[in-house]
């Protein structure tokens, strides 16, 4: 097994990054988008190259790439004021603690902008894994693109 590289996205991370988001919406979240068509098309909308360049560019926000070799195998996004807004793992690296070494990362920018907890809103998919990494609910699910989930969390960093 390669390396894992967690770094800062790049422009050209973007294609890759779509890839990686759209494929693990589609196929690693189906307790949220329940196979929906309607729901599946209003949550990958925004997961496009040229939006994803925008993300990696816009001030107070941190685009975050993990690499294994030459592949990119997932994305997550962190802003200035601790919410991570992004979290997904391509299906052919998941239970490979890419996710966790991901996240662990997010966490440290958010301290270094000065940050003492981190906030974020789970997909029931992911709500276990983030409950097994110290989150905590802080209320009820939002229902994110015409789903039930998005359980708003917390966490305290050290």
């Amino acid at each position: 097994m390669t390396a894992l590289q967690i770094r800062d996205a790049v422009a050209a991370d973007a294609e890759a990054a779509c890839v990686v988001m759209r494929r693990s919406i589609a196929e690693l979240c189906a307790a949220d988008h329940r196979d929906d068509p309607k729901i599946l098309a209003q949550w990958l909308a925004n997961k496009r190259p040229h939006i994803v360049r925008g993300w990696m560019t816009q001030a107070g926000n941190s685009v975050l790439v993990a690499i294994e070799g030459d592949s990119l195998v997932a994305v997550g996004s962190v802003t200035d004021a601790g919410e991570i807004t992004l979290n997904y793992v391509s299906p052919d690296a998941r239970f490979r603690g890419v996710s966790r070494a991901l996240l662990a990362a997010l966490e440290r920018r958010a301290a270094e902008r000065g940050n003492a907890e981190c906030t974020l809103a789970s997909t029931a998919t992911a709500r276990r894994f983030y409950l097994a990494n110290g989150y905590v609910e802080t209320g009820v699910p939002r229902g994110n693109f015409g789903t039930q989930s998005g359980f708003p969390m917390r966490k305290a960093l050290k």
